[in-house]
């Protein structure tokens, strides 16, 4: 029996999904897909779920499986190819479109490569964290395509429109620190110190006031496309919202009384 594409864990508030292809650097195949898709949809609805985690082993993610794509190009023609390649990447735009809306924070952690799609899938996660043995690139340009699962949308945002230029265009790879420089990620860690650190802040997330954080995520998601009157309406809205409920309460006595807040949400 083979081991699943992708392996689910639950501790406490936490949900990790594990990427399980390690003989493959944990390219993305259709099983791998599929398994990703259905691992972050059900965090995305499960109201037990507070922070959920994506984590690759010794690599994240290596972009996509060039030998499968390689079987799906064979004896097809290209209209056929595109019209088989651009339902496949719909499949695994909806685990994009599902991290990006997600009421709850999203934590990326990564070591080795983080190459094509791994990238667009880190940079789709809320906060990330690297090991100092992590290294990048976007990739795609070498086997003469075009990026997807966001990172046209994600890279400019990060890195400005040169830069992203830069990275989508040439392919080149760069290492955790300038990662880091860059803002692709958060923190770098040691390797060896990468599940403690993930483990911490995850906790810290799944502890903290999830409503609120769904919030300040889906005003920052949509800040970049909105006029400043729009935003600071959708800004009241959301701390009325937040003003309304038992958390606010909680977070301005435990303020006033010197202790932790207990948040319920």
């Amino acid at each position: 029996m083979s081991e699943p594409a992708v392996l689910v864990a639950r501790e406490g508030g936490v949900a990790t999904l594990t990427l399980n292809r390690p003989q493959a650097l944990n390219a993305l195949d259709q099983a791998l897909t599929l398994a990703l898709r259905e691992g972050v949809l059900a965090a995305e609805h499960d109201p037990a779920v507070r922070c959920l985690v994506l984590r690759g082993g010794e690599h994240f993610m290596a972009g996509g499986d060039l030998k499968w794509f390689s079987t799906l190009v064979e004896g097809r023609s290209g209209g056929e190819n595109r019209v088989q390649f651009e339902a496949l990447i719909h499949e695994v735009h909806t685990v994009i479109l599902a991290l990006r809306r997600m009421p709850k924070p999203v934590l990326a952690s990564v070591r080795g490569a983080v190459a094509g799609f791994g990238m667009s899938l880190m940079m789709a996660c809320d906060l990330a964290l690297a090991a100092d043995n992590a290294y990048f690139t976007l990739a795609y340009t070498l086997i003469g395509t075009s990026p997807d699962g966001g990172s046209t949308f994600s890279l400019p945002r990060i890195v400005g429109q040169k830069k992203a230029m830069e990275i989508a265009l040439l392919g080149e790879r760069f290492d955790a620190a300038a990662a880091e420089r860059l803002g692709l990620v958060n923190r770098v860690v040691a390797a060896a110190s990468l599940e403690a650190e993930t483990n911490k802040l995850a906790s810290r997330l799944a502890n903290g006031p999830t409503a609120v954080y769904g919030r300040t995520k889906a005003l920052l998601n949509g800040s970049l496309n909105a006029s400043l009157e729009s935003q600071l309406q959708r800004e009241a809205e959301a701390f009325a919202q937040s003003a309304s409920e038992p958390d606010f309460r909680e977070g301005l006595a435990a303020f006033l009384e010197k202790r932790k807040p207990q948040w319920r949400r």
